[in-house]
This record gives C-alpha cells, sequence and structure tokens, in this order.
C-alpha cells in the first residue's frame, strides 16, 4: 500500500473511525476518573467519614463511563452494518458485566459505611450486632441476585439462548419440579440463610457454645458460619445446623453475664469471713460490672461443705478473668488463714474394741 491509498483510507474512514473511538473512550475514561475523585470529595466534606472505601467503585465506576461513551460514538460512527452489530452486542456484553461490578462495589461500601455506625464489638449495644448482621448478610444476598441477573442477561443477549430460555419457561413446572429434586441440599441450605438473616437466633460477634466449643461468631454467609475458637482456631459449620440443633448463644439479648466459682472446705470453715474476702475481692477487680456478688453454702457430704460463689460481669471475656481471679484468691485466703478448715477425711479407732480383739489374741497364742 502506498502513501496515496493510505491516504485515501484515512480519508474515507476506515483506519479514522476506529483511531478516533480510541482516542475517545480514552478521553472518557480520565474525564469519569477526574469526575469521581470530585465526587468522592463532596460526599466525604458533607457526610465527614475518612474510613468509607469509596475507591472501591473507582474502578468500576470509569469503566462504566467510558463504555457509555462507547456505546455513544458506536451509534453515529460510520462503520459497516455486520462489524457494528458485532462491536454493540460485545458492548452490551461487558456494560452489563462493567455495570454489576458497580453496583457490587456500591453495595460493600455502604455495607462499610452503615458498620462504621454499627460497630460490632461486644462493649456496643445488641442493636448495633443485630443491624450488623443485617447488612451483612443482605450485602451477600444482593451479589448472588445480581451475578443472577447478569449472568441472565448476557446470556439471553444471545437469540439462539433466548429461544432456549422461552422454550425452558414455556415448561417451567417440569424443570422446577427436576431442580427441585436434585437440588434440594443446596436450596436447603440457601433458604436457612435468609431464615437466619430474617429471625437472627445468631449475629455477628455473638458468643456462642458449639458441640461443646466455646467461641465468638466471625462471619456469617448464605451456607456456612464461621466460629471463632477461644484459642483462635475457625470452626465452619454449616447454616443449617443451627436451625435443626438445639446450641448455646451466651449473648442472645445481652452481652451480661454470671459466672461461679465451686470451692470445697472443711465443716470448720467461717463462712462469714470467707463471704466477706468474696466481696472484697470481687470489688476491687476491674472486671466486675458491680451487679452481684453473693456466696452461698449449695450443697453438704459426709467429708466437705460445697461453697459457690456468684458474680457479674459485662461480657463473657471479663467473666472469664474474673472467675479465675476468685478462684486463685480464695484459695490463698483459705491456705493462709484458714489451713485447717482444708476438705480432709476423719478417722477414729474405738480403744475398748481395740483392746478386747488384743485380749482374745492373746488366749489363742
Amino acid at each position: 500500500m502506498n502513501r496515496t491509498e493510505l491516504f485515501s483510507d484515512i480519508m474515507q474512514g476506515t483506519y479514522l473511525v476506529p483511531l478516533l473511538i480510541v482516542l475517545l473512550s480514552v478521553l472518557f475514561y480520565f474525564l469519569a476518573n477526574s469526575v469521581f475523585k470530585k465526587v468522592i470529595a463532596r460526599i466525604r466534606a458533607s457526610i465527614k467519614e475518612r474510613g468509607v472505601p469509596f475507591e472501591l467503585m473507582a474502578w468500576p465506576f470509569r469503566l462504566f463511563t467510558a463504555l457509555i461513551g462507547l456505546g455513544a460514538l458506536l451509534h453515529y460512527s460510520p462503520i459497516p452494518t455486520d462489524l457494528k452489530e458485532l462491536l454493540r452486542h460485545a458492548l452490551l456484553i461487558v456494560s452489563i458485566i462493567g455495570f454489576s461490578w458497580l453496583l457490587m462495589r456500591l453495595i460493600m461500601v455502604v455495607e462499610q459505611f452503615m458498620l462504621q455506625h454499627y460497630p460490632t464489638t461486644a462493649s456496643h449495644s445488641e442493636e448495633s450486632r443485630k443491624i450488623a448482621t443485617h447488612v451483612s448478610l443482605a450485602r451477600k444476598i444482593l451479589n448472588v441476585l445480581i451475578v443472577l441477573f447478569a449472568v441472565s442477561g448476557v446470556l439471553m443477549s444471545f437469540d439462539t439462548v433466548r429461544q432456549v430460555g422461552l422454550s425452558i419457561l414455556a415448561s417451567a413446572g417440569i424443570a422446577g419440579v427436576i431442580l427441585g429434586f436434585a437440588a434440594q441440599k443446596s436450596l436447603g441450605t440457601l433458604i436457612a440463610g435468609i431464615q437466619i438473616a430474617i429471625t437472627q437466633p445468631i449475629r455477628i460477634d455473638d458468643v456462642v457454645v458449639v458441640e461443646k466449643e466455646w467461641g465468638r461468631i466471625e462471619e456469617i454467609t448464605l451456607t456456612y458460619v464461621v466460629v471463632q475458637l477461644w484459642d483462635q482456631r475457625r470452626m465452619i459449620v454449616p447454616i443449617s445446623w443451627f436451625i435443626d440443633r438445639p446450641f448455646e448463644n451466651w449473648t442472645r439479648t445481652s452481652s451480661e453475664l454470671l459466672g461461679t466459682v465451686f470451692i470445697f472446705t472443711d465443716y470448720a470453715i467461717p463462712l462469714d469471713q470467707i463471704r466477706r474476702e468474696l466481696e472484697r475481692i470481687v470489688a476491687a477487680s476491674p472486671f466486675w460490672d458491680g451487679r452481684v456478688v453473693k456466696m452461698h453454702v449449695t450443697n453438704t457430704t459426709d467429708k466437705s461443705v460445697e461453697i459457690r460463689a456468684l458474680m457479674s460481669a459485662a461480657n463473657s471475656s471479663d467473666i472469664w478473668e474474673l472467675r479465675c481471679l476468685v478462684r486463685e484468691q480464695l484459695i490463698e485466703y483459705i491456705r493462709k488463714n484458714y489451713p485447717g478448715d482444708l476438705p480432709k477425711v476423719r478417722m477414729e479407732m474405738d480403744q475398748s474394741g481395740a483392746g478386747a480383739a488384743a485380749a482374745g489374741a492373746d488366749e489363742i497364742a
């Protein structure tokens, strides 16, 4: 191709139109980037939130804006009809994917914004953890729906797939029955996840006992729950487990708890002194919330007396530390001040019976 032919092709639009489309798409991209930065700066100035990750929306926003500009250019570009239809179909598919990506990132930003206003630590209100759980599960449900609609939109953009889809819809009753039997377990798990989101027998940061393991709810998804155990292990539990089986939830309505410490002593122990020492230990501890401190004799046997110390704390971590502290200091107090009142086994010998037995042995000898 000589220079004259190349200049003629450029003038006719063979190379000029694609080059112009590429240049304008790059221009749209940078323009979208500038607009995005200005909008985010105004939003942050108005809501005064520094920790919300608005940057998560940057790439999908730029892509979607550039795709809108490309669609407008493609509509007015002087290119062959067959090529234009092919490019329009490809642009439609990419636009569906980009818009779905933008929606998912927008939902994630809204979730982070809500979680900053409703932190999930145990020291905060139960209403905060309830709302945080709702927001987290709502994001997961919406993400699943967005992906399903995006895949459906991409597939329905093809004529052959659209015809197959219409034929499937015509026999939806039979297909629904077949899918119901084939995916019974999966559908049951998804329904259990939605039920957990609505009824909330568990929430984020709840203290639970599952399979005799103590831990906190770290994450709730539509199919499983992550429980962080006390030794930092993670137990992955199917979400249907919390619907089908009983479990302990220590923070269902409140994070405040009562704890007990059992001490076994001799009958001769002065109970009033032990009670006063218990009250002193608990009052001096930073883990006590000031609600309950009591001592009772809850059981007696032929060898010892069972003393129960009852105390309260604001959450499960504090009650554990308080119980260990009370147990250690009460044992040390009894050992130092009343060492003879620790549990013991008494044995008495009948002297008259022993003497008669010795006399009988002498006669036999």
